[in-house]
């Protein structure tokens, strides 16, 4: 079914070639405040795709993205000619973005969401010790990693890939739990979990072994509690041609070299 659509607008990173791009496409079709628009066409690479997810969550727009950047595995290949056209046909993809919230050393909180993953990071030369709750149980009493990671599927090919971490399809109501550079247990090698838990870090040793969390670009120095669920009341639409679903991108991802 073709989608019904009055006005675009075009934004696009700050690279010489995506703002290029942006001119080239407003003197084809105009332009429209975004606020205003009916989609949203985000010229650039993942990295400006997270970000324009992030800056339009909940607000109903969609996002139609065209790769102007490197990898550009969120973006649709780049093309003047037939885009309205290409929108109209395009598929529309809804989810849920992780919800971090933080307990830090110096007393104060933290909340940030997630599109790709939420990571705990060691801060020093000395390694993390973190212990893992899901569901108020304890799974992991003592991790010693360089690094733990909550990936959605969306994510599972980012960060969670290089660190050998699980690629999820699209449609799977999981998420991946993957550390980086585990010591001890030094066979673990992660864990698939539903994505309706609550899991539960926490920092041990923090004063000697100081950790950071990450929500995407959000960073927050010196945690000692990190809390992560999904959030069942924040949605983000993007939108894939036909022929080059996400959920095409991700299974074709496991058979890559």
């Amino acid at each position: 079914m073709s989608r019904t659509f009055r006005s675009l607008s075009f934004i696009a990173s700050n690279t010489e070639e995506a703002q290029a791009s942006r001119q080239e496409l407003i003197r084809t079709y105009g332009d429209t405040d975004p606020h205003e628009a009916d989609v949203i066409v985000a010229l650039g690479g993942d990295g400006f795709m997270l970000q324009t997810l992030h800056d339009t969550m909940n607000s109903g727009k969609l996002i139609y993205g065209m790769n102007r950047g490197s990898v550009g595995f969120l973006m649709n290949d780049f093309a003047i000619e037939g885009l309205p056209e290409r929108i109209a046909d395009a598929v529309e993809n809804d989810f849920h973005p992780l919800q971090m919230g933080t307990e830090n050393a110096d007393g104060s909180t933290s909340f940030a969401l997630a599109i790709n993953e939420v990571s705990l990071l060691r801060q020093s030369y000395q390694a993390a010790k973190i212990r893992v709750l899901i569901d108020g149980q304890v799974r992991l009493e003592e991790l010693i990693c360089d690094g733990l990671m909550v990936a959605t599927p969306v994510g599972s090919t980012a960060y969670n890939l290089s660190a050998h971490g699980p690629i999820l399809p699209l449609e799977a109501p999981l998420l991946a739990l993957t550390p980086v550079s585990a010591f001890r247990p030094r066979r673990w090698r992660g864990a698939l979990l539903p994505d309706k838990v609550t899991v539960v870090l926490e920092v041990l040793e923090p004063e000697k072994r100081p950790v950071n969390a990450v929500a995407d670009h959000s960073e927050v120095k010196s945690v000692l509690r990190v809390e992560i669920r999904q959030s069942e009341d924040t949605t983000a639409h993007i939108l894939s041609d036909p022929d080059r679903s996400w959920s095409d991108r991700i299974l074709a991802e496991q058979f890559s070299d």
